[in-house]
């Protein structure tokens, strides 16, 4: 056995037997349409990868074709403004990925005259791009070897070898890589990962697995001890605080004030109502919104003010009227976007 699986589950199949029983269950039963699957062009998987951190497949889909219309190439992306690649993500979330997706196609053209290598070390020097990333663009677009590991293969690994610790904490997660890095194949990595992935989205899903189903079972620690819901090990439970917030509802029939969030803050460059620290005084409640973080959840108000005056001296960025037509065109924080669609019909 191998050093990575010591004092693990006896039952676990050997990485030659192991990953030949992922690709065979890929290839029958695994998800080999997607969109980035397709062409298995570098780009395409390059941006299907950001998309999907953090966000399910059947999400990103209508997303990723969008994003191709209008970015068809790492060129083209790497040449756009910041604005229009925010305007393009609107609705995926975690601006955050837009943005490293849009350094690192800069990086990418400058650096590599829009090439993508298909060394994993080399492509973690790619601005955004972590060890996962490097691993699933290696496999994905050049079918090279490399070891990744996400939630899924997290779930899958803990249940068939029987790893005890919380999946997050620093030894399951390097235990879990150490073994990702022994049982990938020299050839065959695209199958083998995508075969990885679809078991723990599909099959060894966090509720209700399907079990019977799965080709590793006969192997499965979890699935000889009946141990299935016990793990992975969850990490104890934390409360989640609730923080207030109030926004400023001021527009007139050609359109809404708005304002470009900084850079330092929550939704950073993206386009808002005024955020302001408490009521002003005399306004309406005109609305409420909640949203949640990783780390709280918002609990907004809204309130209507006449005139953009009454608000002049306590930002700290000026309010641009936006006419209701160009809202479409503007990125917007989700929840921001989600009452505007709700409330552009009766603006007040």
């Amino acid at each position: 056995m191998n050093k990575a699986s010591k004092s693990l589950s006896t039952t676990a199949l050997p990485p030659s037997e192991f990953n030949q029983t992922v690709i065979r269950w890929q290839s029958e039963h695994g998800r080999n349409e997607l969109p980035w699957q397709l062409e298995q062009d570098p780009y395409h998987v390059l941006v299907s990868e950001f998309m999907l951190q953090q966000t399910q497949v059947a999400t990103v889909i209508p997303y990723f074709s969008r994003w191709l219309h209008h970015f068809p190439t790492l060129a083209t992306l790497a040449s756009a403004s910041e604005d229009e690649v925010l305007t393009q993500w609107q609705g995926l979330g975690f601006y955050r990925r837009a943005r490293n997706l849009h350094k690192a196609a800069q990086y990418l053209q400058d650096t590599y005259q829009g090439q993508i290598p298909a060394q994993p070390q080399l492509l973690q020097e790619v601005p955004g791009i972590g060890p996962y990333t490097a691993g699933a663009i290696t496999a994905f677009a050049f079918n090279q070897p490399a070891a990744l590991v996400d939630g899924n293969v997290k779930r899958v690994f803990c249940r068939y070898f029987g790893i005890e610790q919380v999946p997050t904490s620093t030894a399951a997660d390097k235990l879990i890589w150490q073994l990702a890095e022994s049982y990938y194949p020299e050839q065959d990595n695209r199958s083998y990962a995508q075969g990885l992935l679809d078991l723990g989205a599909t099959i060894c899903t966090p509720r209700k697995p399907n079990c019977i189903s799965c080709p590793l079972r006969a192997s499965c620690y979890a699935y000889q001890q009946q141990r299935v819901d016990d793990l992975p090990t969850k990490p104890p439970r934390k409360t989640t605080p609730t923080k207030p917030g109030h926004f400023i509802w001021i527009s007139n029939a050609k359109g809404i004030f708005l304002t470009q969030r900084s850079g330092d803050v929550i939704w950073p460059r993206l386009w808002s109502f005024p955020e302001v620290t408490e009521p002003p005084p005399n306004a309406a409640l005109h609305g409420h919104f909640k949203h949640t973080f990783s780390h709280y959840k918002l609990a907004a108000q809204v309130w209507q003010l006449a005139h953009p005056n009454q608000l002049a001296e306590t930002l700290s960025t000026g309010l641009e009227l936006i006419s209701w037509q160009q809202l479409k065109n503007i990125a917007l924080p989700t929840p921001i976007k989600r009452y505007l669609d709700k409330h552009q019909q009766n603006p007040g």
